[in-house]
């Protein structure tokens, strides 16, 4: 049976993740991840990724939130060396995302031919304004 933290497991009243708030909560649900044993499961990170994945805007709080109910601990509680070893793989992935919103990518038919004419590209263009 899986392990449920919080006042009661009746479907009324829902499932409660320790240091998980209400936006949170919802954020796991609409991704799949509902007991504390799916965390655990997956680990703590890799559940945050799946948050962002689904296109949440989690930050690094969340992180700690669910280390700490991997954990069992309140999240202030976390080892100071798993707090840095989840900052460092946060401030990583972000690195990562701000890294990807830089690469140009037009956004129309036309910005995409004058990039390939740009870069010389022997491609067509679709189009026939010659």
């Amino acid at each position: 049976m899986s392990r449920l933290i919080g006042k009661s497991n009746s479907p009324a009243s829902g499932i409660k993740i320790r240091n998980v708030g209400p936006k949170s909560q919802a954020w796991l649900r609409q991704v799949g991840i509902r007991t504390t044993e799916e965390i655990r499961a997956m680990g703590a990170f890799e559940a945050f990724l799946k948050v962002r994945r689904g296109g949440f805007k989690a930050s690094l709080n969340l992180v700690y939130a669910l280390a700490g109910a991997e954990d069992d601990v309140h999240w202030q509680d976390l080892n100071p060396e798993r707090k840095a070893e989840l900052l460092q793989r946060y401030t990583a992935f972000e690195a990562e995302q701000k890294a990807q919103k830089k690469i140009f990518r037009p956004r129309s038919e036309l910005g995409a031919s004058l990039v390939a004419k740009a870069l010389g590209s022997s491609e067509p263009s679709g189009s026939d304004d010659s």
